[in-house]
């Protein structure tokens, strides 16, 4: 059933139906229109990018851009994408090495560390990734994208991940999942915003914190709520 308030929020939805192209040419132009785009993403944030500015530096025609992009929304949808195409290969990649398999906390922590050094380079090998980053998290569309593709990636992780915790609930699975994701991703824009953190030490820290946190998952005792009043 769609609400009068769905059906408002789809109708304010922006076009992002990009158009990819079949011919080499096209492909080169397509590609190009995205460096750019990234690159100035990277010089003036997502509130001050435009499509002409685009066309600008790229030397081409508004309708040229069109022909592909309806909208800076369309442009930001795709370079988000891909980013996160990147990003959930490095973790679906690390993640088949079953980290958690019979293994110490040396060797989890290292596995952790390796993984999420690999997720900064590729997300400071992006023109604009902190901007991607910071849009993903911040214009609605983009959200919806970003949820869309979570909820996809979320699934096979627990697939890879459930195996090694039978004992462990799908949801606190998943929950923990989600955490961890978070707990990467903010510590990535944390690195990249201030470069004069000791990212070494960022990421030792995170590590440390991802694997005991797992390694402990399957072995927590259940709470009992605490009595804790207020002094009169």
């Amino acid at each position: 059933m769609v609400t009068q308030r769905s059906s408002k929020r789809l109708a304010e939805r922006p076009d992002l139906d990009t158009k990819t192209p079949q011919r080499q040419r096209g492909k080169d132009t397509f590609e190009m229109i995205l460096a750019t785009a990234g690159e100035l993403l990277a010089e003036v944030g997502f509130e001050k990018l435009t499509t002409n500015l685009v066309c600008e530096r790229a030397g081409m025609t508004p309708p040229a851009l069109y022909r592909y992009f309806p909208n800076k929304y369309a442009l930001l949808t795709e370079l988000a994408q891909r980013l996160m195409a990147e990003q959930d290969a490095v973790v679906d990649r690390f993640m088949r090495i079953e980290a958690y398999n019979s293994r110490t906390l040396e060797d989890v922590v290292a596995w952790n560390i390796a993984m999420r050094k690999e997720l900064i380079r590729v997300t400071r090998a992006q023109p604009g990734g902190l901007w991607i980053l910071r849009a993903i998290r911040s214009v609605p569309v983009l959200q919806e994208v970003r949820n869309a593709a979570r909820d996809k990636v979320l699934t096979v992780q627990v697939g890879n991940v459930a195996p090694h915790y039978p004992d462990v609930p799908i949801d606190t699975l998943k929950a923990a999942l989600r955490l961890a994701e978070q707990t990467a991703f903010t510590a990535i824009e944390m690195l990249i915003e201030d470069p004069l953190l000791d990212e070494d030490r960022i990421v030792e820290e995170v590590s440390w914190m991802s694997a005991l946190y797992f390694l402990n998952l399957d072995k927590r005792p259940p709470l009992k709520p605490l009595d804790i009043r207020p002094e009169d």
